[in-house]
């Protein structure tokens, strides 16, 4: 249905603007977005998709950045962007797809840029209680990057790059180049170190279900897709796994134009099929606005040749935290045959505060969603507890106090008996209670009571 052409006298009694309200998700951009940006200004549509002009002309550095913006940004932007790097785990790799539709006349506000480039003027405190690898992932790992917490599935890093840095990342202890505040573990695409990784799975018959992550699969070679999905489908108790990319978010534009990554993908997912085995891509849309006509023929593309596409985002304040940009969110994703499949609450990472939600504040959100879609398309809000607890329904809380702004949760299956913390954001907080946060053994105080009401 063209929503362009459609006849607002049958809104009703709904009115006009609720009528056009519910078909925004299928409103995808199809124009020459890119040409507003002075570098790309004279690339024509076939080369800007490309796969190959996207990861060639992604800017690395702030230099780079000015240089492919032009006068689009000043230099207080630039100087807020350079201090703001200065306190990021993440370093800049942004691509041209998502650099484009940003909204340059009001950076500041725009949610796409507030997920990719760290402005000092916006960033708040850590928590007091974060820490780097703040889900203890190296904590379960039998061999390095395989997370195996769960007892039938485990979490298999390929590599450690991505096709773009979020500045959010949980992985920030493992993925990009070193910070000024953060030395990586290197976790490179080698033969070497993924022989451990199969040789452990092969040794545990009760695992059957990997998430191939990093880093980002996009990132593979072809021939290392076939090389990780046909070892992982010759494992006999293997039933199933997911290769989770961020990249038909950043740079849908591959999925046309690489045939060959594509292509090995597809086999993969057909072997697979053959064996009666499930092999799925996950991947990771935050916005409505990272969708596009493009990405609607990427995703066609995948539908076509039988690949099942599901979505995983993260909660985020100033860029979804807000019941209509969700739900469009949800709907587009819908629309595109994407299955939103999970909504998590935002992990504690260094130099992100600004980004994170109250646990209530996300559990309205999903409250407002229910109705608003099919089930099976509506997300369900995870909190992934901190230390290693694993993930839980946010609303499976054993105790929440808002006032205080701690939640507990138990983990029976990962680690039976004992309890975890999710953490609210202090600046939401009274300003009584933010004086008791900044007190070590206040602090301790109000945990210790916490984890006390929970029994």
């Amino acid at each position: 249905m063209d929503t362009a052409s459609v006849d607002v006298a049958h809104a009703g009694m709904t009115g006009v603007a609720e009528y056009e309200a519910a078909f925004a998700h299928r409103r995808l951009r199809r124009d020459a977005f890119w040409r507003t940006i002075p570098a790309y200004a004279d690339v024509d549509a076939d080369t800007f998709h490309s796969h190959l002009f996207q990861a060639r002309n992604s800017p690395t550095s702030l230099e780079g950045l000015r240089e492919v913006l032009g006068g689009l940004v000043g230099p207080d932007f630039c100087e807020d962007l350079r201090e703001g790097l200065s306190r990021a785990p993440m370093s800049i790799r942004i691509s041209p797809y998502i650099l484009s539709l940003i909204d340059w006349d009001d950076p500041y506000g725009d949610p796409l840029r507030t997920q990719f480039l760290p402005l000092a003027s916006q960033q708040l405190p850590d928590h007091p209680e974060l820490y780097l690898d703040s889900l203890n992932e190296q904590g379960d790992s039998p061999v390095p990057g395989l997370t195996h917490r769960y007892p039938d599935r485990a979490l298999f890093l390929t590599l450690d790059t991505c096709p773009v840095y979020c500045r959010f990342c949980t992985r920030s202890y493992a993925v990009g180049l070193d910070t000024d505040g953060v030395e990586k573990v290197r976790l490179s695409a080698n033969r070497k170190r993924w022989s451990l990784v199969f040789d452990y799975l092969r040794s545990r018959p009760e695992v059957e279900d990997v998430v191939v992550s990093g880093g980002d699969v996009y990132n593979l070679r072809a021939a290392q897709i076939r090389e990780v999905g046909e070892t992982l489908l010759d494992i006999p108790h293997i039933r199933r796994f997911r290769f989770a990319t961020k990249g038909p978010a950043v740079m849908p534009g591959k999925i046309l134009s690489d045939r060959e990554w594509v292509d090995a993908l597809v086999n993969v997912v057909n072997r697979g099929r053959r064996m009666h085995k499930e092999v799925v891509m996950h991947t990771h849309f935050n916005h409505p606005g990272e969708i596009t006509g493009v990405t609607q023929d990427a995703m066609e593309l995948l539908m076509e040749r039988g690949v099942t596409v599901r979505n995983q985002a993260v909660l985020q304040r100033g860029v979804n935290d807000d019941p209509l940009t969700m739900r469009i969110l949800v709907k587009r994703l819908s629309y595109l045959n994407i299955q939103p499949y999970y909504v998590f609450f935002h992990d504690l990472v260094q130099g992100v505060e600004d980004l994170r939600t109250t646990l209530r504040a996300g559990l309205e959100i999903e409250k407002s969603l229910r109705g608003a879609t099919a089930g099976f398309n509506t997300p369900t809000f995870i909190v992934d507890t901190l230390g290693g607890g694993g993930k839980r329904d946010g609303h499976s809380y054993e105790h929440y106090d808002e006032e205080t702004g701690i939640a507990v949760f138990a983990s029976p299956t990962v680690r039976p008996g004992e309890h975890f913390l999710y953490f609210d954001p202090i600046d939401c907080l009274a300003p009584d209670i933010r004086q008791r946060w900044e007190d070590s053994e206040e602090r301790q105080s109000m945990m210790e009571e916490a984890l006390a009401r929970a029994g």
